[in-house]
């Protein structure tokens, strides 16, 4: 064999070189404290689910479901389990940070106000805002994650006598409304039974809002909620719209108008403000009709259920709160941001009745996401989020959705809902500490190509660990790079001081460590600190689009107190 083959083989064999998975020093002593000779009983397991765990309901039922999983390995024994199964057994599907129940917990019979609402910006895009196709593909995917709000924009069609989806005044290509419509019935119950909301962004015509109407009560007959009057006192619950389907944009004209100015619920507003906004302000319904089309399109203004608009004025008018009526408001990030500064505690008094929808900025042409919490913290119900591309703040997004068995609405905090407006600019003593233990990882030898990493040696990994939440929760600290292993030790322990632990979501990211600084991703995963079980878990990772890996995970130890 040549010099030069020999270092070959060499470097392959320590690519592939893997060594038996050895248990942490933590997870042996804890073995040893419930077991006997050697053999931890099902009586011995349930005392450790309920004293360490943190799970207090377990049962022998539930250890005889984990003894069952572990029957066809052959470290299972039947007088109990060894520390070999025992640990397989903390590595596993069973033992995962969030329920495996996945059961709707919340209270789902307070309005539809209450709740945080799993959002999407533009729906039908595949990509990028300026020049992607626009396809079902992408509404498809999103309801089969449990998001519950899904935005179309309308247009009339090329020969002006059809309606069609598409991003206006770009490049990206339309899509049929009705192929839309359809996707949406197929799909909207998958993922969560509760109600799905569809935002038009409506630049029609008269005539083709009828045709709209007409396909809307066609393609979702009895699963259409159509409310009995026009002006909700105030938004049902999601436990009565199970299976619904609610239409959101701004009414057409209630009458034929003979001045040149369009109105909003009695109120004026001329057509140069609206052709002043931002475009995605025209989310707000503005229908662009001719002066000889400005009246009332009966059928399509019963098709709404949550009426939208912006009062013509200064903010104060935009949060202006009518005890006779809900309805919802559209902000842009900017915007939103804009607004906390003088005027936080009245966006979240304006929430605590009504929606407000927050809407990415026009210059994230390639779909990028904002910082959801700014909405969060003030109670915006619908954070509206490009989900066609990746990032950390898609991932956030993921993660706190995960809460609440993945239903697609999470409830508000109750300090979001109190008479005693919550003021998100003022800095909250600290409500709960976190201890986070990265003890090990495993699996990326079975995900990932042996090559991805590194050509001639095993990866460098290491992992960062964080809070993202309100400014004052908010840090992002890492492990030490473990050099050459696909399967890392680390044994490293973090805290981090919580002040509103109700909003803060956990991010874990695997990088592996690259000398010029650009580190490969390595898995991720987010998790909403409200569900978090306690004791020691095993933390599937997920890719940059938010699906979970088949075998990568870390073990780590979460302690709250």
């Amino acid at each position: 064999m040549s010099r030069q083959s020999f270092k070959v083989c060499f470097c392959f064999r320590r690519i592939f070189k893997l060594r038996v998975l050895e248990p942490p020093e933590d997870v042996k002593i804890l073995f040893d404290q419930y077991s006997q000779n050697g053999t931890m009983s099902l009586d011995n397991l349930r005392g450790f689910l309920v004293e360490f765990q943190g799970e207090y309901n377990a049962t022998r039922d539930d250890a005889q479901a984990i003894f069952n999983s572990l029957k066809h390995l052959n470290i299972f024994s039947r007088r109990g389990l060894h520390l070999e199964a025992f640990f397989r057994y903390l590595l596993g599907d069973l033992n995962g940070p969030l329920s495996p129940s996945r059961v709707v917990h919340h209270d789902m019979t307070h309005p539809l106000a209450h709740y945080f609402l799993y959002t999407g910006h533009n729906s039908y895009l595949t990509g990028n805002q300026l020049s992607s196709d626009s396809s079902v593909e992408p509404i498809i995917k999103a309801l089969r994650r449990g998001v519950r709000v899904i935005e179309l924009d309308l247009w009339p069609g090329s020969k002006k006598d059809e309606v069609e989806v598409r991003h206006g005044g770009t490049l990206t290509n339309p899509v049929d409304l009705l192929k839309c419509l359809n996707a949406i019935k197929d799909n909207a119950f998958q993922a969560s039974e509760y109600p799905v909301v569809i935002t038009f962004e409506d630049h029609l015509p008269a005539n083709l809002q009828d045709q709209v109407a007409e396909m809307v009560t066609k393609t979702f007959e009895d699963m259409l909620y159509r409310p009995e009057t026009d002006q909700l006192r105030e938004f049902p619950s999601p436990e009565s719209l199970k299976k619904k389907v609610m239409i959101s944009t701004k009414p057409p004209k209630e009458s034929k108008i003979s001045s040149k100015k369009e109105q909003w619920n009695g109120e004026t507003a001329s057509k140069s403000d609206t052709e002043t906004c931002d475009e995605d302000e025209v989310d707000e319904g503005e229908s662009l009709q001719e002066e000889d089309e400005e009246m009332t399109v009966s059928e399509y203004r019963h098709l709404i259920s949550i009426n939208a608009g912006k009062p013509k004025g200064a903010l104060q008018n935009w949060l202006s709160i009518d005890e006779k009526k809900v309805r919802r408001l559209s902000l842009s990030e900017q915007e939103l941001e804009n607004a906390t500064r003088r005027h936080g505690a009245d966006i979240v008094r304006f929430t605590q009745r009504n929606l407000l929808r927050v809407y990415p900025k026009g210059t994230r042409i390639t779909s990028s996401n904002y910082n959801p919490f700014v909405g969060w913290a003030h109670g915006a119900q619908m954070v509206a989020f490009n989900m066609q591309g990746y990032g950390k703040h898609l991932w956030v997004m993921q993660g706190m959705f995960k809460a609440n068995g993945g239903c697609g609405y999470v409830k508000k905090p109750d300090f979001l809902l109190s008479n005693e407006v919550f003021d998100p600019s003022v800095r909250l003593p600290v409500k709960k500490i976190l201890k986070v233990t990265i003890y090990m990882g495993e699996g990326w030898d079975l995900d990932f190509r042996r090559t991805h990493f590194d050509m001639y040696s095993p990866p460098d990994f290491f992992v960062k660990v964080g809070i993202a939440g309100v400014p004052a929760d908010k840090a992002m600290l890492e492990t030490k790079a473990i050099e050459d292993d696909w399967q890392p030790v680390w044994n490293e322990k973090f805290e981090f001081k919580l002040t509103v632990p109700e909003l803060a979501v956990l991010r874990i990211t695997v990088l592996e460590y690259d000398t010029s600084g650009k580190h490969d991703f390595g898995g991720q995963t987010c998790l909403p600190i409200s569900e978090l079980r306690t004791g020691i878990r095993a933390i599937p990772l997920h890719d940059r689009r938010g699906d979970k890996y088949k075998n990568t995970k870390l073990l780590v130890q979460f302690e709250l107190n």
